[in-house]
C-alpha cells in the first residue's frame, strides 16, 4: 500500500514538474495589438545622362554604396574633342574683343595721319593747277588753255578734295576706336562661347555616374560595352533609411492606434532581437485585404494600411521580409 502511494506521489510530482517546465518554456502572452506585414523601403533607378558607351562599372549586386561614390563611367573621347574645339573658339572670340578694346595701334594712327597729309598735298596741288590754268586764260583772253583742260583740272581738284576728306574720316575713326555696338556684339559672342564651353564641360562631368544616396545595389542592369542612355537604368538601389513595415489593421482595431505610438518589430530570422519602431502613417481610406497580407483570419474584410517606421542599424530587416509588429497595451495615444 505504501509503495502504491509513493508511486502515485511520484507520478503526480513528475506531472507537476512537467507542467511547470512547459509553462516556463511558453512565451509570455503578448498584451496589446499585434499586426503582421512586410518590410518596405524606397528604391531608386540610376541612369547616365549621356548617350555613350559604358567603359567601367564599379559596383555589383549586394554592395553597399555611399552618396557621391562613383559607380560607372562612359567613354569621354568624343566629348573631350568637342570641349577642345569650343575652348579654341572661345579663345578666338576673346582675342577679337581684346583687339576692339585696345583700339588702333600708334603705328596705325601714324599711317592714317600720313595718308591724310598725302591727300591734302594732292588736293593742294590740284588746286594750284586749276588756278594756274584759269589765270593763264584770264591774261590771254580765254585763248591760252582750252576749256577741256580747265574742266579736267577742276575735276582733279574735286577728286583730290574727296580723297582728302576720306583720309580725314579714316583718321577720325582710328582715333575714336570701335563702336559700342561692336564691343557689345563681341562681348556677347564671347559670353556665348563661354556658355557653350561650360555646357560641354558639364556634360563631360556627367559621363561619371555617382550614387545620390547611401544604399545597397539591388541589380546591375547594364555591363561595360553597352550603349547607355537616360532612358536605360544602369543600377537599381535600395535605400536603407527610411525603412518601414507595411501592415494592415481591421476597422474594429483602428481606434487603438495613433501616429507616433511605439512598437516592437520582429522577424522569423531574428525573433529574439526585435527592433524599435513607431507608427508613422495610417491610411484614411479603407481597402480590401490584399492576398499577400498575413492576418489571423484569412477572410476578406476591409482594412486600413499602416506604416511602422523602424530603426534598424544592424540591417536585420530586408525588403519584402515578413515581420510582426507588436504595440504595447496601454501605449500612449
Amino acid at each position: 500500500m505504501n509503495k502504491k502511494l509513493l508511486g502515485l506521489a511520484a507520478v503526480a510530482l513528475a506531472a507537476g514538474l512537467g507542467l511547470a517546465w512547459y509553462l516556463a518554456q511558453r512565451p509570455p502572452a503578448e498584451a496589446g495589438l499585434v499586426l503582421y506585414g512586410n518590410v518596405d523601403l524606397r528604391q531608386v533607378s540610376l541612369a547616365f545622362n549621356g548617350s555613350e558607351r559604358i567603359v567601367r562599372l564599379a559596383a555589383r549586386e549586394g554592395e553597399r554604396v555611399r552618396a557621391g561614390q562613383v559607380l560607372g563611367e562612359l567613354d569621354p573621347a568624343a566629348l573631350t574633342l568637342e570641349v577642345a574645339q569650343a575652348q579654341a573658339q572661345w579663345a578666338v572670340r576673346e582675342q577679337v574683343l581684346r583687339r576692339l578694346r585696345n583700339g588702333a595701334r600708334p603705328e596705325e594712327l601714324e599711317q592714317a595721319r600720313a595718308a591724310l597729309r598725302s591727300a591734302r598735298a594732292e588736293e593742294e596741288n590740284a588746286g594750284q593747277q586749276l588756278r594756274r590754268l584759269r589765270g593763264a586764260n584770264a591774261e590771254a583772253g580765254g585763248f591760252a588753255v582750252s576749256a577741256q583742260d580747265v574742266d579736267g583740272a577742276a575735276t582733279r581738284l574735286r577728286v583730290a578734295a574727296a580723297a582728302a576728306d576720306g583720309a580725314r574720316q579714316t583718321l577720325a575713326l582710328r582715333v575714336a576706336g570701335p563702336r559700342r555696338e561692336e564691343l557689345a556684339e563681341a562681348q556677347a559672342q564671347l559670353d556665348a562661347g563661354a556658355a557653350q564651353l561650360a555646357l560641354l564641360r558639364h556634360r563631360l562631368g556627367q559621363l561619371v555616374l555617382k550614387s545620390p544616396v547611401d544604399g545597397v545595389v539591388r541589380s546591375r542592369l547594364l555591363e561595360p560595352g553597352d550603349m547607355a542612355s537616360p532612358q536605360k537604368p544602369v543600377y537599381a538601389l535600395a535605400i536603407n533609411d527610411p525603412k518601414w513595415v507595411r501592415a494592415y489593421v481591421r476597422e474594429s482595431e483602428l481606434g487603438l492606434l495613433k501616429p507616433g505610438m511605439a512598437a516592437r518589430v520582429s522577424s522569423d530570422s531574428h525573433p529574439e532581437a526585435p527592433v524599435a519602431g513607431r507608427l508613422g502613417y495610417i491610411s484614411s481610406v479603407a481597402e480590401f485585404t490584399p492576398k499577400t497580407v498575413q492576418t489571423e483570419d484569412l477572410r476578406t474584410s476591409l482594412v486600413y494600411e499602416v506604416r511602422v517606421e523602424v530603426d534598424d542599424p544592424r540591417d536585420q530587416l530586408r525588403l519584402g521580409m515578413p515581420a510582426t509588429v507588436r504595440f504595447a497595451a496601454g501605449a500612449p495615444r
